[in-house]
């Protein structure tokens, strides 16, 4: 009986072992990951990478040395998809994913998108590779970034600045894209439909200086719909403005100061405020 129950607590010990032997220990990396969705007008820029931080060291011209291809982060290099064809500093740059390499320098360095966006490290760089290279200039930061940071600035409905930045220095470039042909369709389509987006087509043609006439028209029409939205009579006002109406601008925006303050809407009673003072 006793050889029985020692034979029981022997297997189950063994099971246990190989149980704690396969459990999969639970640490956090040293160098986070970032995923970012960027919208870019209708479209969307997404883009993944590593940030290591610099926990004391000195980074650029040490770590990471001057004139060698850099993997632009850690571990794997960090890959950006576009879901158009965009224009990086001026060149053509088709729809899909592209690896980031970088080449650092105190006066000037190189950034590079690679047509093989699946590597760890610069170890596998190949320079035929590369789809496009473009050299930016550096610039020196009075704040530390402790953490390896890509982020996307100044974003507008066609162009945004992506800024690389860690230790002291900053460096970064511009992507723009023209969707006006392909949104000035859908309006197009829109238009035959039976809700017709008045307001927001004409917002979009007043915002991208295209043809304020029609976006004038658009406008009345959005608030022959909407009599009483504050919002409608300030983008009437400035649309007209621009349209040279300045009569009915001022009527608008006095309109939309006598609506928002019933409805206590601070927000457009200050906005067709200012819509009026610009016209008069």
């Amino acid at each position: 009986m006793k050889k029985t129950i020692l034979s029981i607590a022997t297997v189950a010990m063994l099971f246990l072992g190989t149980e704690l032997s396969q459990a999969q220990v639970k640490l956090p990396p040293a160098s986070s990951t970032t995923t970012i969705i960027q919208g870019l007008g209708i479209k969307n820029i997404i883009l993944s990478y590593q940030r290591p931080s610099t926990k004391g060291r000195k980074i650029f011209g040490e770590l990471v040395p001057y004139n060698e291809v850099w993997r632009t982060g850690a571990n794997n290099i960090p890959t950006i998809t576009f879901d158009e064809e965009v224009t990086i500093e001026g060149n053509a740059v088709p729809a899909g994913t592209y690896g980031i390499f970088t080449i650092p320098n105190p006066t000037e360095w190189t950034v590079i998108l690679s047509k093989n966006p699946k590597q760890w490290g610069a170890y596998q760089y190949k320079k035929e590779d590369d789809f496009l290279r473009f050299k930016v200039k550096p610039q020196k930061l009075a704040n530390k970034v402790e953490t390896f940071t890509i982020t996307f600035d100044d974003v507008t409905t066609n162009s945004t600045h992506v800024s690389l930045a860690w230790e002291n220095t900053e460096v970064g470039f511009a992507i723009k894209t023209d969707q006006s042909k392909e949104i000035m369709a859908s309006i197009d389509e829109a238009m035959q439909g039976e809700k017709k987006p008045y307001f927001q087509a004409a917002q979009f043609y007043f915002n991208n200086n295209l043809d304020i006439k029609k976006a004038a028209d658009w406008v009345k029409l959005a608030d022959e719909g909407n009599t009483g939205a504050p919002h409608i009579k300030y983008w009437k006002s400035r649309i007209l403005a621009k349209a040279g109406d300045k009569a009915e601008a001022k009527k608008a925006a006095q309109e939309g100061i006598e609506i928002a303050t019933k409805a206590k809407n601070g927000e457009y009673i200050k906005l067709n405020t200012e819509a009026l003072k610009a016209v008069k």
